[in-house]
Order: structure tokens, then C-alpha cells, then sequence
């Protein structure tokens, strides 16, 4: 039998250290309640201090129309609560934790600091100062059969009473962080509808032959257009053992991820020259080739990097396409539409973030899950996805405020009832 833990009469459970548990936590201890944040890992924020390793971005400048659509089919449900704890909001927010933040030429916003440690500490900081309560180490197994939440421990499993719960246990990236997807089966067992979890913001396979591979594994594609369906990205790919990946290629992972699930595999295009238009390009591949190679000739004649004229001349093979037998129109035509297959989705351990999650129609307003009432739920466990750049970070604090203040909101009722 595991072991009863309880606390106070308006003892809240926080299960999820990340930044939405977070918000949730601040937020109801702002209202009054004691609150308790339990996670399995041995430490608050893993998953936020890895995002900030190449530069916390927490949010974007853009206009709220343009950041809302971000989030594509799930806006509408995500903007309430993202309108409430807006990009704004959260740059004030950090402000007052003594990390000021700055916008980037990208309209990305950063914390000055650059890095996700500082304003974790002193956002624990506050957070004690608030009587916020830590028990770490313990992971969630769901309930037991009077509706105690049930951990298990290093030394044991324990049931904790709690008078509401907030679940912000991510989705099912970086499961070694701790969001391993663990609770999708607990909650379809209490009748809740969950999308399947898929990654997001992800890289995807290709076909490489093994000299294209191993000469070019983790090379960089610097300026270049990316193309599928009617979305095309300007920016940088990165060239994986297995295949592809890099910020551009995120910005398209939604689409591409959904045609290869559908058919099997999909077709990139990737402008490698984007800034010379079909007839500047074609003028440059005009002169005469000489005794050079082809691959030197179109080095020099077009400044091509030694990855971007292998990709070239690697799709160019796969396609039966011999480019030395080409007009100078329509090398260039190649050179600014080199098709990629893509033939798989790396695996969601790998990607950035996940999609799927918790349905919205599963929800009340104020983020609890209608069928087990007191049960509130935030961050990536919903059912929506965005792109990096700021637009994941901000969704994660939003809904966790938003989840706090549908404890409160709750507990309110309560009382007068």
C-alpha cells in the first residue's frame, strides 16, 4: 500500500517542473493556495534550461494577429489565454525577475542574459519566497481509487490528497528530460480524448548515398530557400547522417510531416542560389566551362559551397539528371529547384517539441478537463503545435497562467457552494 501524504485543505499539486507547472505554481500562490510542484526529474526545468543552450528565445515581437496564427488550427482555442499573458506580459514578467530581454533583428525576443540558468534561479527564487513547496524525484502514476494522485519515489510510492491538480507533463520530446508521453495511456483510461503524439519541429530522413553522407554529415545549407506546398522559408538547413534538419526545415515540419504520414514520403524544394533571379543565374552559367570540371566550373561560376554543390549534384544522380548536359537555363532552373524526398520523420525523442496532445474539446474555458473535475491541465499536453521562435516558450507560460487561474476560479466556486 503506498504511503498517504497530505496537506492542507486548499493543497494544490503541480505534476510538471517545467515552465507552464511553473506559471501554474506562481500563479496560484499568487491567489492564496498552497501549492506543491512534484516532478520525476532531480531538478525543476530541465527541458526549459536545454532550450536556452543556443540562446533562450521566449517570444516574439510580431503582431498578436500574425503570433497567433502561428499556432494554426489551435489559435482560436490558444488565444484567450496567450491575449491574457501576452508577449508583452511575459517580457514585463522577466523584467520584475531582474532579467531584461531585448529583440533580436528577427523580431525573436531573448533574455539579455542569453541563457535560460538565470532567470530559472531566480524565478525559484520567487517561488520559494512564495511558500511554493519542491518534491522532486517523484513521478506520477495516475490515481488511485479515491482520486489520490499516486508518485513513485526512491523510496517508495506514495498517494497525495490534493484539492484541484494542474498536469503539465509535457508531451513526448526529450523523453530523457522528462516529458516521455508516459501519461497519454492514464488519462485515454479515464475516457479523455488525446491526439497521438508526433514531433514537431523535427528533422527528416532522406535517401543520402554513403559518399554524399559521410563527406557532408553535419554540414550547414546557409541561405536558402525551402519550398513545399505553397509555404516557402528563407534560412538554414543542416545536413544529418540520416538526412535533414535546421531551422528552415522545422518552419515546414508541420506539412511535411503530415504528407509523409499520408503518402509515404514527400518532396522538398530548396532554392540554393535564391538571391540571383533565373536570368542573372543563367547570364553566370553562360560562360564557357573551359577544360574545368563541372563541379569546379559551377563553385566558381555560381558560388556554390562544397555542401550546397553536393546536394546539387546528389539530387541531380538520384533523379537520372545529367547536369553537364543541361542548357545554362535550365541549370539554373536546378540550382534553384533541387527536389529532396523525404522519406521519414525522425523520431519524436529527437525533435524539438511534439504535436497532438489533450483535446481542446476535452476542455472547459479554464482549462480543466471535463471529465474529472479539479483536474486542470497546461503546456505541451494540448493538442497544438508551433514553430520555434519563440511561439512554443510563450503558448507553455500562457496556459499554465491560464490553468492557475482556472484553479483559483475553481476553488472560488467551491468555497461558495
Amino acid at each position: 500500500m503506498p504511503t498517504l501524504e497530505s496537506r492542507n485543505r486548499s493543497h494544490i499539486a503541480i505534476i510538471g517542473a517545467g515552465p507552464a507547472g511553473l506559471m501554474a505554481a506562481e500563479t496560484i500562490a499568487q491567489g492564496g493556495a498552497g501549492v506543491t510542484v512534484y516532478d520525476a526529474m532531480p531538478s525543476a526545468g530541465r527541458k526549459f534550461l536545454m532550450a536556452g543552450r543556443g540562446g533562450l528565445n521566449l517570444t516574439h515581437s510580431e503582431p498578436l494577429s500574425d503570433f497567433l496564427s502561428r499556432y494554426r488550427e489551435a489559435g482560436p482555442q490558444l488565444a484567450p489565454a496567450i491575449e491574457a499573458f501576452s508577449p508583452d506580459r511575459l517580457r514585463a514578467w522577466c523584467e520584475a525577475l531582474g532579467q531584461p530581454t531585448f529583440v533580436g533583428s528577427s523580431g525573436r525576443i531573448f533574455p539579455k542574459a542569453l541563457k535560460a540558468s538565470p532567470l530559472l534561479r531566480a524565478w525559484l527564487r520567487r517561488l520559494d519566497a512564495m511558500g511554493v513547496r519542491f518534491s522532486l524525484r517523484h513521478r506520477w502514476r495516475g490515481w488511485d481509487e479515491k482520486g489520490r494522485s499516486l508518485f513513485q519515489r526512491p523510496e517508495g510510492q506514495i498517494a497525495v490528497e490534493a484539492r484541484a491538480t494542474v498536469l503539465a507533463l509535457g508531451g513526448a520530446s526529450w523523453p530523457r528530460l522528462g516529458s516521455d508521453g508516459g501519461w497519454v495511456e492514464t488519462l485515454r483510461a479515464k475516457g479523455t480524448k488525446i491526439s497521438s503524439l508526433e514531433p514537431a519541429n523535427c528533422g527528416f530522413t532522406v535517401p543520402w548515398s554513403d559518399i554524399f553522407r559521410d563527406r557532408f554529415e553535419g554540414q550547414p545549407l546557409k541561405n536558402i530557400t525551402l519550398s513545399f506546398g505553397a509555404r516557402t522559408v528563407r534560412g538554414e538547413a543542416v545536413i544529418t547522417r540520416s538526412g535533414i534538419e535546421g531551422g528552415a526545415i522545422y518552419a515546414l515540419s508541420a506539412d511535411l510531416r503530415q504528407d509523409i504520414l499520408a503518402s509515404g514520403e514527400a518532396t522538398l524544394h530548396i532554392a540554393l542560389r535564391p538571391d540571383l533571379q533565373a536570368a542573372a543565374l543563367a547570364a553566370r552559367l553562360s560562360a564557357p566551362r573551359g577544360k574545368q570540371t563541372l563541379s569546379n566550373w559551377l563553385r566558381k561560376a555560381v558560388q556554390l559551397s562544397p555542401v550546397a554543390l553536393g546536394l546539387l549534384l546528389e539530387a541531380a544522380k538520384s533523379s537520372g539528371i545529367s547536369l553537364s548536359s543541361l542548357s545554362p537555363q535550365a541549370l539554373a532552373e536546378q540550382i534553384n529547384d533541387v527536389r529532396l524526398r523525404l522519406t521519414g520523420v525522425s523520431p519524436i525523442a529527437r525533435a524539438i517539441s511534439s504535436a497532438g496532445g489533450i483535446v481542446f474539446d476535452e476542455l472547459e474555458e479554464d482549462f480543466m478537463i471535463r471529465r474529472l473535475p479539479g483536474v486542470f491541465v497546461a503546456g505541451e499536453m494540448l493538442d497544438w503545435e508551433a514553430p520555434t521562435g519563440g511561439y512554443l516558450l510563450q503558448a507553455c507560460f500562457a496556459t499554465g497562467a491560464a490553468a492557475g487561474k482556472g484553479v483559483l476560479g475553481w476553488l472560488s466556486g467551491k468555497e461558495k457552494g
